[in-house]
């Protein structure tokens, strides 16, 4: 087979599913979507022509993002998940060139360097999961290309403020295209779509998987200029949204109601989740605006283990330089707190006593 030697050398990004009761690895919503959501996509679905292809570029969708975020139609991209637009944004500025991250942060950015060939730039971040402006800003000094920072950030949880920022911000423009991933923005309650506005080279990315509880229909998007829309727009495959997707996108824009209400009360149990964490021996809950909590353990590993053979699926952060003895929790329903909680108190209970 005829396959890039590059391409060999890769490890695919790796996940490993469980069939635990309370899974709690994978940030998702421990909601579905509302029924009244669900039966408005199959309505829209049973009216249109499955033998016809979607839209080249799904316009309705568009509109309707541009209308929740009072931004131009035209300067929205939507994909089949934000992984895809995040891979499209590396064809367009990346090869040849260099992608700028830090570490730790999102797998993708990096596997996406790595596959398509370009310079991979990874700054750790600063004590307390501080972004390192300056030396992001003088790493970019001496290149060019795309630079990617989560904002909220993953894995960590927390937000970085604006003027960690800015130094990178200053350098977008002819040289870099800035990459706000803005994932977690609606748990966080804040955005960053002025500093976009404001500077043609920045651009923010958004999903649907998390707040919208979304994840298996994968909507993505991003919010930019115009111009660059059109830029970005030439690396997707064409009609790469399904009318399935597009019916689903629609039918929860229309409803935003239910997403506002869960995403208080996932504020509510993400605060009564680290509070309870807090409360535990040895154990270390990173402050987090997102819906999931890093926390830090004696022992990741047999805590991981104990918590599995629990019936508890968490995450393992503990192989990310910086995060050692680091695993990682999605807030879910408020029973499924209560069951990770008992099980972790019973895991440390019996590592305390040896067992």
């Amino acid at each position: 087979m005829s396959i890039r030697p590059s391409v060999r050398a890769l490890t695919r990004y790796h996940f490993t599913p469980r069939t635990s009761s309370v899974k709690l690895d994978q940030n998702e919503s421990p909601f579905d979507l509302p029924e009244v959501v669900k039966a408005a996509a199959l309505e829209r679905l049973q009216a249109s022509a499955w033998q016809r292809y979607p839209d080249l570029y799904p316009r309705a969708v568009q509109e309707a993002i541009a209308a929740r975020h009072r931004w131009d139609p035209d300067g929205v991209v939507v994909t089949n998940g934000s992984n895809v637009l995040l891979q499209a944004l590396v064809i367009v500025a990346g090869i040849g060139q260099s992608v700028l991250t830090v570490a730790p942060t999102f797998s993708v950015y990096a596997l996406q360097a790595r596959l398509l060939g370009a310079e991979l730039v990874e700054v750790p971040l600063d004590e307390g999961f501080a972004l390192p402006g300056n030396a992001l800003a003088e790493a970019a000094s001496r290149r060019r290309g795309v630079a990617f920072i989560a904002n909220p950030a993953a894995p960590t949880g927390n937000l970085h403020p604006r003027e960690q920022l800015a130094p990178l911000v200053e350098r977008a423009g002819e040289d870099w295209l800035v990459v706000i991933d803005e994932a977690y923005a609606d748990f966080a309650g804040s955005d960053h779509l002025d500093l976009v506005a404001r500077n043609p080279g920045v651009l923010s990315v958004r999903t649907m998987s998390k707040a919208f509880a979304m994840a298996g229909t994968r909507v993505g998007y991003g919010l930019m200029s115009p111009d660059l829309a059109t830029e970005v727009r030439k690396a997707l495959l064409p009609f790469s949204l399904s009318s399935l997707q597009a019916a689903v996108a629609l039918a929860a824009l229309e409803r935003p109601e239910y997403v506002r209400e869960r995403v208080a009360l996932t504020a509510q149990e993400r605060q009564r989740l680290s509070d309870g964490l807090r409360d535990l021996p040895g154990v270390v809950p990173f402050p987090s605006v997102t819906n999931f909590v890093l926390f830090r353990v004696p022992d990741a590993p047999r805590v991981y283990d104990g918590l599995l053979q629990r019936d508890v699926a968490v995450r393992r952060q503990d192989h990310l330089t910086g995060l050692e003895g680091c695993l990682r929790v999605s807030v879910g329903a408020p029973h499924e707190n209560d069951i990770f909680l008992d099980a972790l108190q019973d895991v440390l209970s019996k590592e305390a006593i040896g067992g």
